[in-house]
């Protein structure tokens, strides 16, 4: 009988044999640029695993769990002898990044790792709970670069893993990123109990200006009724006032729609025309900031220029959606340039979009309607949080006003939010 080799013996020898080749699987042999930012994952490599030495670990991460070389921190792991991964659990769209919006890619065996990955997205409680006890897991790390909005889906599965741990008795460690669209301050309104879906669970701003482990953090102390173990891998040399490209780290697309991180920018904002029949860029190469629809002229991009919104910009654009909303129709509108990234709010920026376009093109705008909800049949209401954006733009408000009917709650939440914070501000 030949000499027996285990599999993370195999993927040890494969990634020092072809480190610096381009090929395989990828390494820690490049060293990172002095002064850059380190995320989580990097801090815990280079104690050494210390924090999870002798447990069985599993992590939450998709194609944004990257190291400084553009190596995957799983590829990396599970060729280590210094740390015992055992499963991956994957999001929307994938661990590998395979499925598109609304999308997972099940349970299956990854090629690269022999590792199993279990599939995450729309479990919660004693489900996913169920999950993790199957995987035979002692912890779960966390592991996705955010985008600093409510509805991007990633904190509210973290939200679910944090319950589902701490259902489990398992411990959970969070591997912190940055926010890329920094983490100065906390816009828009706060979402409210009867309207909590997937793309808000739980009383946040819009836009959140906090980092993964901070929310953590929040999530854990405020929103759990039974909080899990928590361990927060903070950064180092992350500070607040950063946009993404001051980070020194390459920009993964967290998803098929955020290409850049100037779609991020925009997004809490446009993101919101899912909640209405205006194409907010799917099917575009340039998602959220191209927005439009057939029945839209170039009156649109004059009276929001004329608007004057601090940091930002409007040129008329016509675009033909791939997919989604329009597809294949010809669709007038506009394309967003952020001027000032300091000076751009950009849920203020979205409400007043949507307000003039509904005051322009009265017999074409329609907010989206579910009918499988007739509780809350206005998508909108879901993204916003209640129905308040949805009928102060409905009764003619401008921007300036519908802000101030968030304004009292989110001074609220920004108090709250103070005591989980980090990295100081």
């Amino acid at each position: 009988m030949g000499t027996f080799f285990s599999r993370r013996a195999i993927l040890s020898t494969s990634a020092v044999a072809v480190a610096g080749t381009g090929m395989g699987l990828p390494s820690l042999g490049r060293p990172p640029r002095p002064g850059r930012l380190r995320t989580g994952v990097e801090v815990l490599m280079a104690d050494d695993y210390r924090l999870v030495r002798g447990q069985k670990v599993g992590v939450v991460t998709n194609p944004t769990g990257i190291l400084p070389d553009l190596g995957h921190e799983v590829d990396v792991m599970a060729a280590s002898d210094d740390v015992d991964l055992v499963a991956v659990f994957g999001p929307e769209h994938g661990f590998r990044g395979t499925a598109q919006a609304g999308g997972s890619e099940g349970f299956y065996v990854d090629e690269q790792t022999g590792l199993p990955v279990y599939d995450t997205y729309l479990q919660s409680g004693q489900a996913l709970a169920g999950i993790f006890t199957r995987s035979g897991v002692d912890t779960i790390m966390f592991d996705i670069q955010d985008v600093g909005a409510r509805f991007y889906t990633y904190i509210w599965t973290m939200f679910d893993s944090l319950q589902a741990a701490a259902l489990a008795g398992k411990r959970f460690v969070v591997l912190d990123r940055p926010n890329p669209i920094t983490g100065r301050r906390a816009y828009g309104p706060i979402m409210t109990p009867p309207f909590a879906t997937f793309v808000g669970r739980e009383a946040i701003s819009q836009a959140h200006g906090m980092t993964v482990g901070e929310l953590a953090r929040l999530f854990n102390a405020e929103f759990l009724d039974r909080p899990a173990e928590l361990e927060v891998v903070e950064m180092r040399g992350w500070k607040p006032d950063m946009t993404y490209e001051e980070t020194g780290l390459p920009w993964v697309m967290p998803s098929p729609n955020m290409p850049t991180v100037d779609t991020a920018f925009v997004y809490p904002g446009t993101g919101m025309f899912e909640g209405t029949n205006l194409s907010e860029g799917r099917g575009t190469t340039r998602p959220f900031e191209l927005i439009g629809a057939p029945y839209v002229d170039h009156g649109w991009a004059d009276a929001l220029n004329e608007l004057d919104l601090p940091g930002v910009g409007f040129r008329l654009s016509y675009f033909t959606p791939t997919f989604s909303k329009h597809a294949n129709t010809l669709c007038g509108g506009v394309q967003v340039y952020v001027t000032d990234r300091e000076a751009f709010d950009p849920v203020k920026t979205g409400v007043a979009m949507i307000a003039t376009a509904r005051r322009l093109y009265p017999d074409g705008f329609a907010w989206r309607y579910d009918t499988s909800d007739p509780q809350r049949p206005y998508w909108i209401d879901k993204l916003t949080g209640s129905p308040q954006v949805r009928t102060d733009i409905d009764a003619g408000k401008d921007a300036d006003e519908v802000e101030a009917g968030w304004a009292g709650p989110l001074e609220t939440f920004a108090e709250l939010r103070e005591k989980h914070l980090i990295y100081r501000r």
